[in-house]
């Protein structure tokens, strides 16, 4: 069984600033997370609670999940510098 996803704002003016062979990468790890979003390399933020984080070479797609839902929202899609997180 598959999982939901909503994109939220922040996260869909993220991917508009990608180049399109990160934006398939990106993509990739989306079909991959709706399937298992514990799969892949993936980790919880400290301080933030549920945010948790999916490493895509250099980009980390942060997101929540809502398990009794079974709903993942991307927060964003930020390229890992010593600001992202």
């Amino acid at each position: 069984m598959t999982w939901d996803f909503i994109i939220t704002n922040p996260a869909a003016r993220d991917l508009r600033a990608l180049h399109c062979t990160e934006l398939e990468a990106i993509n990739e790890a989306f079909e991959a997370m709706r399937n298992d979003p514990y799969g892949g390399d993936f980790k919880f933020l400290r301080g933030t609670g549920s945010t948790m984080r999916r490493r895509v070479g250099e980009w980390r797609i942060l997101f929540d999940l809502h398990k009794d839902k079974r709903l993942i929202v991307v927060l964003g899609v930020k390229r890992r510098g010593s600001k992202t997180y």
